[in-house]
């Protein structure tokens, strides 16, 4: 049996802009508000119960976050979640021509 040679493509660092899915940066975005608060809950082992009662935010929304399915949550009721648990959120913006991301994803 022949082993093929295996291809290596580097990603862009967010793979719903590799796989060309619209908002690609607002889903990057969420997907890393959601991990922290994923990461409190289960350091504070925090059920969605106990979470609702100390952030007076819906369980629903934070049995969403550990589902991933943010589609009915925005980044602010993400950032809010994350406040109510007692962090804070710091943001840094990096902007870059498209260009520029287009030519390094080709080279």
């Amino acid at each position: 049996m022949k082993k093929e040679p295996l291809e290596l493509i580097r990603g862009s660092g967010n793979i719903y802009r590799d796989f060309n899915i619209a908002d690609a940066d607002v889903r990057q975005l969420k997907a890393i508000l959601a991990a922290e608060i994923i990461k409190t809950l289960d350091r504070g082992e925090l059920t969605v119960r106990k979470a609702q009662g100390l952030t007076g935010i819906d369980a629903g929304d934070f049995s969403r976050v550990r589902n991933a399915d943010f589609r009915r949550i925005s980044v602010e009721r993400l950032m809010a979640m994350i406040n109510g648990l007692g962090s804070r959120v710091e943001v840094k913006i990096k902007v870059r021509r498209a260009e520029t991301i287009a030519h390094e994803a080709t080279a």
